[in-house]
């Protein structure tokens, strides 16, 4: 029988005494709220903020009740630092400590810890449960959690000087993770109001927003007068090969999903073309860089999504099923393309021409009288692309710290506990 573990695999210097079992409703104090009648308007829009189980993690609640409604309901108050421990529906399991002081729900229990246990520890530890206690109780993520349930698991327990401290280390990287969150969800607000205000809209012939410099009104072609339509293949993700093969293949999925405005390709690795046989089929449509990759079939209006391909380096390179593989016939600034043609200023034209309902899509001949906007002063093109490739750099490289940070904060829950 294999030996009860009593220790993590992880500790700070000093600390050596084997840990201690107990339940936690035997160290907490912990109880439910409820929720005011419905309809009855005394009950809402007061001062009093009302969380519910959706919004334990949140900085701040929508609903808001009064002093009568929290008198007349079982809705019970919480203080800013208590533990919340979502019951009920899709976030059960969830725990995180109050940001308000207010009234929570049936769907919340509130653990608050006795004196001498540490409460940043004893919700770091049931966020690091969360797997084996869904797992374990709701079977294929169906039912509720129950306030028994949670006061009945059995928390391992260092002394209060070490719980302090697992718990001091773990909120550190939660803040660091929350301020890279931040940066992160900011820099692509700022991405989302460029695209909105660097090209021109509603018949427009300059953008609201434009480098120092550049004063001449924008030029307007249809897009089937300055783009070639090149062949693509119908080959499905089975018939591709993720190993080897005489040449890449770009799918609409990960047009849709995956890749952003600009891809280059010598960044990342494509799905590859096992057939020489299907590759010679197109070799009057091999991909270049500059060319644009639009995919023509979507569940919803992302249909009509970009990106504009570079980074080929000679590697034959064909455009995949649903998708339409467009090469300008004048000359274009990288970047400049996919991210103007994944603008709205662009993407709102596609709208009126989408058609189907489960699934939605635009045909070659639909998208040839659209507009395609754009500087003629090239230097102004490569600004505008310079710009947007710089900015997904940036938010990339946060992106991939977020990531880091959080795959760190991972690994210290699996390796600080028993």
């Amino acid at each position: 029988m294999p030996e009860t573990k009593t220790t993590p695999e992880l500790r700070f210097a000093g600390y050596t005494d084997a840990w201690e079992q107990r339940k936690l409703g035997d160290i907490s104090t912990s109880y439910s709220g409820g929720t005011p009648t419905a309809g009855k308007n005394e009950y809402y829009g007061g001062d009093i903020p009302f969380i519910r189980s959706g919004e334990i993690s949140e900085n701040h609640t929508e609903l808001f009740i009064t002093e009568s409604g929290l008198k007349n309901s079982s809705a019970a108050m919480v203080n800013v630092g208590d533990i919340l421990y979502a019951l009920y529906g899709a976030t059960s399991g969830e725990v995180s400590r109050s940001k308000v002081k207010g009234a929570i729900n049936q769907a919340i229990l509130a653990i608050l810890p006795h004196q001498g246990y540490d409460s940043e520890f004893l919700m770091q530890w049931l966020r690091m449960k969360k797997k084996s206690i869904v797992d374990t109780y709701l079977q294929g993520g169906q039912g509720n959690l129950s306030g028994t349930i949670v006061k009945d698991l059995v928390v391992d327990l260092p002394s209060y000087e070490e719980q302090a401290r697992i718990g001091e280390s773990l909120a550190s990287i939660d803040t660091l993770i929350t301020l890279h969150q931040r940066k992160y969800e900011r820099l692509k607000t700022v991405k989302a109001s460029m695209l909105e205000k660097m090209f021109p809209r509603n018949g427009s012939n300059v953008p609201e927003i434009r480098f120092s410099g550049f004063t001449d009104p924008w030029e307007q072609r249809k897009l089937g007068d300055i783009f070639a339509f090149l062949s693509n293949n119908t080959l499905s993700r089975a018939e591709l090969s993720t190993e080897t093969g005489p040449a890449m293949n770009v799918h609409y999925g990960d047009v849709l999903i995956k890749f952003g405005e600009y891809l280059d390709a010598a960044k990342i690795t494509l799905p590859f073309i096992p057939s020489q046989q299907l590759v010679d089929k197109f070799k009057s449509s091999l991909l270049q860089d500059g060319d644009v990759i639009m995919a023509d079939t979507a569940e919803d209006e992302a249909v009509g999504k970009c990106t504009e391909i570079a980074g080929l380096q000679g590697f034959p390179t064909i455009s995949g099923l649903h998708t339409i593989p467009l090469r300008p016939t004048r000359s274009f600034a990288p970047g400049y393309l996919g991210y103007y043609m994944n603008s709205d200023a662009y993407h709102d034209q596609l709208l009126p021409l989408m058609q189907g309902i489960k699934v939605t899509s635009v045909s070659k001949s639909a998208i040839q009288n659209t507009d395609i906007s754009y500087p003629a002063d090239s230097a102004e093109q490569v600004r505008i692309g310079r710009f947007f490739i710089q900015l997904d750099t940036l938010i990339t490289l946060h992106q991939r710290k977020l990531e880091k940070l959080k795959q760190i904060k991972q690994s210290f829950l699996e390796k600080m506990f028993v």
